[in-house]
This record gives structure tokens, sequence and C-alpha cells, in this order.
């Protein structure tokens, strides 16, 4: 049975989503079935893919709605509001 979860996450690391934290949601979601969509400003992109992430081009404070669809998706979808929550792991300047 597939789930689906969508929550909207903001992005908090003062760089915003480049290639590291593009790195990081892709690594994180490899990890998991579900599959992952990500909206910004009108662009729909595949969350397992980091060109398409870095296509977003998210900055300090944007908001992004995220989907997730599949059996693991709430887990997925908990990972992913830890790294956005945590600013993936980088030192605010």
């Amino acid at each position: 049975m597939a789930l689906e979860c969508s929550k909207t996450l903001r992005v908090v690391n003062d760089q915003g989503l480049h290639a590291r934290p593009c790195h990081s949601i892709v690594s994180a979601s490899l990890g998991y079935q579900s599959e992952v969509r990500i909206r910004c400003g009108g662009r729909e992109v595949n969350g397992k893919s980091i060109l398409e992430l870095m296509t977003l081009s998210a900055v300090l404070g944007t908001e992004l709605d995220v989907q997730v669809r599949g059996q693991d998706a709430e887990e997925l979808m908990a990972k992913l509001e830890q790294l956005f929550a945590g600013g993936f792991g980088e030192e605010s300047a």
C-alpha cells in the first residue's frame, strides 16, 4: 500500500540549496523506495536528482512543497524534515 505525505519545508541555511544540501537530499532519498517531488515557484523536480534540485535556485527562506509517495513515505519525509530543520549541517556565518 502506497502512502503519500506532503509538507512545506523552509530553507534555513544561509547559502540556500547549493550543491552540498542538494547532495544531502539526494543521498537521503536514495536510501528509500518512495519517490520525492519538490515544487518551488511553479517548477517541480525529482528530489532524487541533484541537477534538478539545483535548478530550483532556492535561497534562504524559500518554502518548498515536498511530496513523498511510496511505502516508506513517512520515514523519508521525517528524514527530509530533519535535514531542512538542521540547515543540512551547515554552520551559519
